[in-house]
């Protein structure tokens, strides 16, 4: 069975590059082990949007006061939520199958291993008991949770992402280890459902990645609501339902009902077959050039599997710049000078291109436009005594350079201002756009008048 090209791993990289490949023209072969989505749609992305969004209907309902609505007492049905959120998973699934059947992609349930590169440059595949060659390769396989060794653990019932969104009966208490951004959509959503939950981070602030001034903030209002934060903290022991850390060599022990642990991914680079090609690696992941190229012209990679940007959407532009550049239609390469990240917690916190702490580690002078969410009419209509910030980054020349948001809704806003990075625009011509009125999108335009 021969292909043109061979995409391994049905994530979002791997099933984009596919339907992109064959609605192209080029015969593709896809396989993937577990279910199509990947961990974003089965165990990410998606049933997590799908939890918080719950959550905040149930927020929204226990605070209908605020908004001279009357609710009666409100409740919440855990078996349901995660009823809904399998349904919705599932249509999902369903969607992508269709698109690979539409497109003549040839979908292969199970695992499959390299076996090698022929001096010709074909690529030998087996999966099952079938054999699969192709011309190009990509590799998608995407990331794995990282599980550090800490004293106990592995003795220890544990949950990972994947059991939290599993779980129909709510804990009464909750420590997570780590404060990135999956530990804080957890601690949002079990803190909206009323679990008591502490978080512990070994560094000194949550969130590490976004700008930390807003991180800092967020984390104000999640200890408003109860949230309690352990910062500069080391688990240093875990046993049942014990976790013990220890700062500045003093230890303290938490108990909990259930322990989370998410410290956060790696690429998945073993497994299937990669050292048969040598191809380089480059820190934790496989070293590719700007049209996701690795050291092996034919084989390409996109996705967490380079260890560096690992986001559903990179991973999506990623296969299409690695597509276009098989069929010889890709001259620029990808960008990542504005990539979004957001995090769904309740407020939603937003940020594409430079942080401030990134500017400042690369010498690099910049100025600061900073306005509180409450600019916005709009925002003051819909959030009842709630804040937030918006800040924008510009070089000293008036260049937009970075941007960052919270409060509801960032995640819908940040686009506007990754378009304007992306396009090199100046302060000025962001003065020129008109934004509609009243919506939270103009503190974007409030911002560049202070």
């Amino acid at each position: 069975m021969m292909y043109d090209v061979a995409v391994i791993g049905g994530g979002p990289a791997g099933y984009t590059a596919a339907e992109k490949a064959a609605a192209a023209g080029l015969s593709t072969v896809l396989f993937e082990k577990n279910a199509l989505g990947g961990v974003c749609l089965n165990e990410g992305c998606i049933p997590t949007k799908t939890l918080l969004y719950s959550a905040k209907v149930f927020d929204t309902c226990k605070h209908a006061s605020k908004y001279a609505v009357k609710t009666e007492t409100p409740s919440v049905d855990l078996g349901k939520v995660i009823a809904r959120k399998n349904k919705i998973v599932k249509k999902l699934c369903a969607g992508i199958r269709m698109k690979m059947s539409e497109q003549g992609v040839v979908t292969v349930a199970g695992t499959a291993e390299i076996k090698g590169r022929s001096p010709e440059g074909i690529l030998t595949i087996i999966c099952g008991e079938e054999t699969y060659e192709a011309n190009y390769l990509i590799l998608a396989t995407g990331s794995e949770v990282v599980i550090p060794p800490i004293p106990g653990l592995s003795e220890t019932e544990f949950w990972t992402s994947k059991e939290a969104l599993l779980s129909k009966e709510l804990p009464s208490s909750l420590v997570i280890i780590g404060g990135g951004v999956i530990g804080m959509e957890f601690a949002s959503f079990f803190n909206s459902m009323g679990t008591e939950v502490r978080v512990v981070e070994m560094v000194d602030e949550i969130l590490g990645g976004m700008d930390k001034e807003l991180s800092a903030m967020l984390r104000t209002e999640y200890t408003k609501k109860g949230v309690k934060f352990y910062l500069g903290y080391k688990v240093v022991g875990v046993h049942g339902t014990e976790v013990i850390v220890e700062k500045e060599g003093e230890q303290e022990v938490l108990y909990s009902e259930k322990i989370l642990l998410s410290v956060g991914r790696r690429p998945v680079t073993r497994g299937f077959g990669a050292e048969t090609l040598n191809v380089a690696f480059f820190r934790n992941g496989i070293q590719v050039n700007g049209f996701m190229q690795t050291s092996i012209p034919n084989v390409y990679a996109c996705g967490d599997i380079t260890g560096f940007s690992l986001l559903a959407h990179t991973a999506e532009s990623e296969a299409k710049v690695a597509v276009n550049h098989i069929l010889g239609k890709e001259e620029a390469g990808m960008s990542y000078k504005a990539i979004p990240g957001v995090v769904y917690t309740n407020p939603e916190i937003a940020g594409v291109g430079k942080t401030e702490e990134q500017l400042q580690a690369e010498g690099i002078s910049y100025q600061v436009k900073k306005v509180p969410m409450t600019f916005s009419g709009r925002f003051v209509a819909e959030n009842e005594m709630g804040n937030g910030s918006c800040k924008l980054l510009f070089t000293e020349d008036g260049v937009l350079v970075g941007a960052h948001i919270l409060g509801n809704p960032a995640s819908e806003l940040i686009i506007t201002a990754g378009l304007a990075i992306e396009k090199g625009m100046s302060m000025d011509e962001l003065k020129k756009f008109v934004f509609p009125h009243p919506t939270v999108s103009e503190i974007i335009k409030e911002a560049l008048y202070v």
